[in-house]
């Protein structure tokens, strides 16, 4: 590959040519959403989120940016702003990846595997490690509440910074726009 950015526009189109529901965000190939269903046979399957993917311009030499915009109760995932702590992305990425790798084994395996010594969501952490049988009802009960196909169809407001921690979605109680993810995604 000749160039950082032939190698992501590579990437990107492979991803949008794969199974994923891409959207693009304002127009630009660096930032955009992917719909990930929950691994099957894993406590989330059945559950869909969208994930907030952004591609510096050093990529593929430097990992992309990844959070889960609808809430996801997971020990490596911080519930508020959806940050995922995942080494493979985070320390050890390589050019040797791409954006398939991300949606194909490093996501489904975070899902599968959590790793609650090493937490963003001490509370969701501390429970697997206390009482797994509650854990598992928790994650479930967000799979119900946050994880539907519903809940990632709206998306962050073109006039906001595209911070994932805007994305926090309530069960509809509120009226405030402020509360959820504002917008209705094109058809």
């Amino acid at each position: 590959m000749s160039s950082p950015s032939k190698r992501r526009d590579m990437d990107v189109m492979k991803l949008m040519m794969s199974d994923y529901a891409v959207e693009m965000i304002n127009d630009g190939i660096n930032e955009f959403y992917v719909e990930f269903h929950g691994p099957k046979e894993s406590l989330y399957e059945g559950g869909v989120w969208k994930i907030h993917v952004e591609l510096p311009d050093a990529y593929p030499y430097k990992s992309p940016s990844i959070g889960f915009l609808n809430k996801i109760y997971h020990p490596n995932v911080d519930e508020m702003s959806g940050s995922v702590c995942l080494d493979v992305i985070n320390q050890s990425w390589s050019p040797m990846f791409d954006l398939l790798n991300v949606f194909e084994v490093f996501l489904p395996q975070l899902l599968l595997y959590p790793n609650p010594s090493d937490p963003l969501n001490g509370d969701a952490a501390s429970l697997m490690m206390k009482d797994k049988k509650q854990y598992e009802d928790k994650v479930k009960e967000y799979c119900q509440l946050y994880a539907k196909k519903e809940n990632i169809t709206k998306t962050v407001p073109e006039d906001s910074d595209g911070d994932v921690s805007d994305g926090d979605i309530s069960e509809g109680e509120s009226t405030s726009s402020e509360d959820n993810v504002a917008g209705v995604a094109d058809p």
